[in-house]
């Protein structure tokens, strides 16, 4: 079965063209947690630990109600097709995070005021790829 994977590699995924925040913005809390509010939670804590596939697969497990025991199998069913990576995130397309990829692979949270942020956009060794777009031109 093949695998697919959402992972990247020494890059910043910029916010979207049509990212209508100049500052981030921590996603609202609603009665059940949004996508944008499991990815924040999780990358906010703990920046450089997950991967792109790691990130994505919880917070779909947690979506779904999917247990520990069936976690590895149904991973492996998620991942044998292609799905979103973060370019799709709510965090970047609406609340102003970038998401700054290692050189490993793993994924932090960064806000668009920061001046990380800018350090890795003008840094010419980091690929740097936006965000989708919310609306179509």
């Amino acid at each position: 079965m093949k695998t697919y994977t959402t992972n990247y590699t020494n890059t910043l995924i910029e916010i979207a063209e049509d990212c209508p925040a100049f500052k981030a913005q921590i996603p609202p809390e609603k009665k059940e947690k949004t996508l944008a509010n499991l990815q924040y939670e999780k990358l906010i804590k703990s920046p450089y630990q997950y991967s792109s596939d790691d990130i994505i697969f919880e917070c779909y497990a947690i979506k779904n109600d999917i247990s520990e025991n069936e976690k590895e199998n149904e991973r492996q069913k998620f991942f044998s097709k292609g799905q979103p990576c973060l370019r799709c995130s709510p965090l970047a397309k609406k609340y102003g995070f970038g998401f700054h990829h290692n050189k490993e692979g793993k994924v932090a949270l960064i806000a668009i005021e920061s001046e990380e942020y800018q350090t890795l956009l003008n840094d010419s060794s980091i690929a740097k790829t936006k965000a989708m777009r919310s609306k179509r031109k």
